[in-house]
Parts: structure tokens; sequence; C-alpha cells
């Protein structure tokens, strides 16, 4: 299969997959959508766009490719450069065709210039909805009706009810307004009382200093996933904890995600060794991120 492939499958997955030392194929949601003129309706998607910037490897890519071919994590970073290489030679000549996400070509200036392919959709919340047609909706017109005319006597009788209303209302806002008042007097007194009482310890303890030697930080994690709203990112830090995963919340990537790590290790032997157990017995979706916090 070949990493173009590996590129499309991870998109309906995740929001961003990092080609090294290529780019990055972004995916942003859009809400479903009306075009006025044509009266069509469209249904949500991933619309998708490309960064030049984004070359640093996160371990998606490799990661993925190194679990499907049952590789090396270095075989797989080789398959990624050779790719790499083809494309920029490609590049050169003629447009270059991600099935599915679109074309890259180069400008005057030898910058790359995306063009996404706007009939596929990568939300798989939208799974079988297409574009609907609808006919234009006729507004009809403001229809006239008759007033009847009001007896001189029921107008006073409404006059009188109007008047009574008001006093009535005029009444229940003063007697509101002084339970207000005596409520807000109560409320000062009170805190006054607590900012004027003090707390004193007689024995306080000793101040206990630590010397603590700071060790060096774990750079390969192990991600769980990456969260849009952060309660959704603790239940998940719960639910791991409670399976026995030193499982962490690794802060706020660059898209806005908050990712969750299953655990975090010094060596990269380690954290490859650990994530084989985690996609046989918890999650196939697990990869490794390499970064220090």
């Amino acid at each position: 299969m070949t990493v173009a492939k590996y590129i499309n499958d991870l998109l309906y997955r995740y929001d961003c997959v990092i080609v090294p030392n290529f780019g990055g194929f972004i995916s942003n949601r859009i809400g479903a959508k009306l075009n006025p003129f044509t009266h069509q309706f469209y249904p949500p998607s991933k619309q998708i766009a490309f960064n030049v910037h984004l070359k640093q490897n996160d371990g998606l890519l490799v990661n993925y490719i190194a679990s499907v071919e049952n590789i090396s994590f270095e075989k797989a970073i080789a398959k990624i450069s050779e790719s790499v290489s083809s494309w920029k030679e490609t590049l050169k000549k003629e447009a270059l065709i991600f099935e599915n996400i679109g074309a890259i070509t180069l400008d005057e200036n030898q910058q790359f210039i995306f063009e996404p392919q706007k009939d596929h959709n990568f939300l798989t919340n939208s799974f079988g909805l297409s574009m609907v047609s609808s006919p234009a909706i006729q507004h009809l017109g403001m229809v006239n009706t008759k007033t009847s005319v009001i007896p001189l006597i029921a107008k006073y009788a409404a006059a009188a009810a109007i008047l009574f209303s008001l006093g009535f209302i005029v009444h229940n806002g003063y007697q509101e307004r002084q339970q207000n008042a005596v409520y807000a007097s109560q409320k000062e007194a009170l805190e006054k009382k607590i900012q004027t009482a003090t707390f004193v310890i007689s024995n306080p303890l000793p101040t206990i200093e630590l010397n603590v030697s700071r060790a060096a930080p774990k750079s390969f994690h192990i991600i769980a996933g990456a969260f849009q709203f952060p309660e959704n990112a603790e239940k998940k830090l719960k639910q791991l904890r409670n399976k026995g995963f030193k499982a962490a919340i690794l802060g706020v990537n660059k898209w806005g995600l908050t990712q969750v790590s299953f655990d975090s290790f010094y060596t990269k032997k380690e954290a490859i060794t650990t994530l084989a157990t985690i996609k046989k017995e918890v999650s196939k979706d697990a990869w490794i991120l390499i970064k220090k916090f």
C-alpha cells in the first residue's frame, strides 16, 4: 500500500496527518450548508488543507505504517522518505495527485499550491449523507384583517383594569425593593463579621525543606486520544488510571486538542514495546508522540 493511501486512511480519524520533511494535511470541520441560489443542502464535512511548514515527525504516520505492514519504526521512516523524494521529482514535471484528498502543484516561485478534492467527505458522522435539493419556498404576502370597533363602555372598562393592574404592580415592586434592602443589609453585616474574625495557630509546624533532584524529561509518549473538549480528556484520563495506566494529560497541541497519554518513557525501545501490548489488548489507534514537555 502506498504512503498516500495511509494518509487517506488517517484523515478519517485524525485532524492532522504530518508527512515528515514534506508537509501536513489538516482537516477542518464545516457544518451543514445551504446554497441560497441553487437551493441545495450540503451535509457536515471535513475540508482538507495543506501546510508545508508542518514537517517535523510527530510519529502518527510512521507508527501507522509500521503497525499495518508489521515493520520496524526505522523501515517505516525509510518508506516515507522514499515516497517524499518521488513526490518532489513528480512536482518538477506535473501535478501531484492524492486520491480523495486533492492535488499539489508548484507555482512560478516553486511554492506548493494545494487544491482539495471537494466531492469527498472525510467526516465519518456524515457517512451516507449526500447533497439534497429543495424547491424554493414561496413567501405569501401579508393578509389584511378587518378591525372591529370597541364600544365606548368597553374602552373605559379596559382603561380601569389597566390602572388597577399598574397600582398592583407598583405596590408589589415597592414591597420587593424593601425586602431586597433588608436582605442586603443582613448580608453586609454577615460579611463584616467574617472579615473581622481572626484565626490564630498557637503552635505552627516547622517548615520542611526537601531537596528534589530533577530527572530528565520523558520524551516518548503513547497517545490514547486527543479531545476537543477538556472534560472529555479528563474522563479518558480517569478511565485509563482506573485500568492501571500511568496516564497523563500532556496539554493542548497546536490544533487546540487536549492530548491524553497511556504512559511516557525515557527510551524509544520501551515505548515501542509497550505500544505493541496496548495495540493488541487495549486500543489499535494508539501511537507514539516524540516530544519533550
